[in-house]
């Protein structure tokens, strides 16, 4: 986060106050051509960079989330008395998006609740701004399909054949699913083999083409593949928590307070709803409590 600084604004109404002396100064000249060359409104800007993964196809990432970053500057500006300008840099994978809030090259990021663990273990003051909404509650479902054709009921039957996950640090693509495979019984030396393919929808659509018996992805990405006419079908559908906007450790407390402020107050917001259907709610760390044993659990698998 850079701001311009107010030093040579200041020194120019000191001058004022000082009388003739300072005005002959090579730094009060500097000061009074910024002034005639700036507006007297927004003498300072906030340029904010916005970190997150492309879980589904890099392009619809950012129409998704460009709208609601324009919302959101617009709204802190008018809170901070100052222009904010963000910025989005999207990683091509989860761990470079970890890395990247966790060393401070961006100022705050969406991330998936595996990814928070991750970050917050690599980076202990990175903060919660808000979680994401879903209908009231901070649960949504993931799950495991099969092609729409499969024999398969249940997870027990899954041994002995092929499974696709997402990427290998997703929450639903990989952790949430290894640990209900291990409730099952199922390791990965149970199953005939196993692939990470990144993405949501390359899951879903390998699972359609028969290129995997089964596979984990998140609902909604289901749901799209669905209508597209993907023959998939759910095989059982789990808990996951909702998604958590994250601040890094450097981001000004101030700003961070105008960020909260606005994304909890807004959730009847259209361009809201774009990335958080209903919303965003209040979090804390122990949210994340059960992910945590997930990710615990799978180091079994």
């Amino acid at each position: 986060m850079k701001k311009v600084s107010r030093d040579v604004f200041s020194l120019f109404f000191l001058g004022l106050r000082e009388g003739k002396k300072i005005f002959c100064s090579p730094l009060y000249v500097l000061a009074a051509c910024l002034l005639g060359l700036l507006p007297l409104q927004a003498q300072a800007e906030i340029t904010l960079t916005f970190g997150t993964y492309a879980a589904d196809k890099p392009t619809e990432t950012v129409r998704k989330y460009r709208p609601f970053l324009s919302f959101l500057a617009d709204r802190m500006s008018e809170r901070l008395g100052e222009r904010v300008t963000i910025k989005m840099q999207i990683a091509k994978e989860y761990e470079e998006g970890i890395r990247q809030l966790a060393e401070g090259e961006v100022d705050f990021a969406r991330f998936g609740p595996a990814s928070y663990v991750m970050v917050k273990e690599a980076n202990p003051d990175i903060r919660i701004v808000a979680i994401e909404s879903k209908k009231g509650e901070k649960r949504f479902k993931g799950v495991i399909v099969v092609h729409r054709e499969s024999p398969a009921q249940s997870l027990e039957e899954l041994a002995g054949l092929t499974f696709a996950f997402g990427d290998e640090l997703s929450t639903i693509g990989r952790y949430l699913a290894q640990a209900h495979l291990l409730d099952a019984g199922i390791a990965g030396t149970d199953l005939h083999s196993f692939a990470y393919l990144g993405r949501h929808d390359l899951v879903g659509e390998a699972v359609g083409a028969g290129k995997f018996a089964a596979g984990a992805l998140k609902e909604s990405t289901f749901k799209k593949l669905i209508a597209k006419g993907v023959p998939i079908r759910v095989l059982m559908s789990f808990d996951n928590v909702t998604k958590p906007w994250l601040a890094s450790a450097d981001l000004d407390d101030e700003v961070l307070v105008a960020m909260r402020e606005v994304m909890l107050s807004s959730q009847n917001e259209e361009i809201v709803r774009r990335v958080a259907k209903n919303g965003f709610l209040e979090s804390e760390d122990a949210d994340y409590d059960f992910i945590r044993a997930a990710i615990e659990q799978s180091r079994g698998f």
